[in-house]
């Protein structure tokens, strides 16, 4: 590989961003690549926007990802997707949870959740992908899994064997919510 991979992750607080961050980074340092990880912006309270980049390759000389520059999104939530569809690749692709979660001024009544939100982001031409990743976290027995579907649904659309993306999220989730996560990531996987 002579080009490094861009990923970005986005949601919002309490959706297991940096964990999916941190089993990226575990899955491409064991495959041998240069790797960086950061949050570069986001609030840890529940509810506030939060991205993180994951970047590996022969050599990644910084962790940040410009506008224009990701090669994948994978957004936990509809409106974050179409927050940051802006740093996404020409050629690139988006993996959208289809699942809605009302910010700030919404709870408030300020506004509205805007309408028709992936067919903007599909106007631009992104190669996109729609999941109901919150209804396969639900079966696999916690709606908080949301994050693993989606790795899920990434690691099936990759050359990188899936034993080795499983090797990875058990070196990374706490072992008493493993089973849970390998059965959400399988999920993920099989959609």
């Amino acid at each position: 590989m002579s080009q490094n991979m861009n990923i970005m992750i986005v949601g919002v607080g309490g959706q297991g961003t940096l964990l999916t961050s941190r089993i990226l980074g575990n899955l491409a340092i064991a495959q041998g690549y240069d790797v960086k990880v950061s949050e570069v912006h986001g609030m840890s309270q529940r509810g506030g926007s939060v991205v993180t980049y994951v970047k590996y390759g022969e050599k990644v000389y910084s962790p940040v990802i410009s506008e224009g520059e990701a090669d994948i999104i994978l957004a936990f939530e509809t409106l974050e997707a179409f927050r940051y569809i802006g740093y996404l690749k020409k050629d690139g692709k988006i993996l959208i949870n289809t699942q809605q979660i009302d910010p700030m001024p919404v709870i408030t009544g300020a506004v509205r959740y805007p309408e028709g939100i992936i067919e903007k982001i599909k106007a631009t031409g992104a190669r996109v992908f729609e999941v109901d990743a919150l209804a396969a976290a639900a079966r696999a027995g916690n709606a908080k899994a949301v994050n693993v579907v989606m790795l899920g649904v990434l690691a099936a659309q990759t050359d990188i064997d899936k034993d080795k993306w499983l090797a990875a999220v058990e070196q990374t989730v706490p072992p008493k919510f493993l089973e849970l996560n390998k059965k959400a990531f399988e999920l993920g996987y099989s959609l």
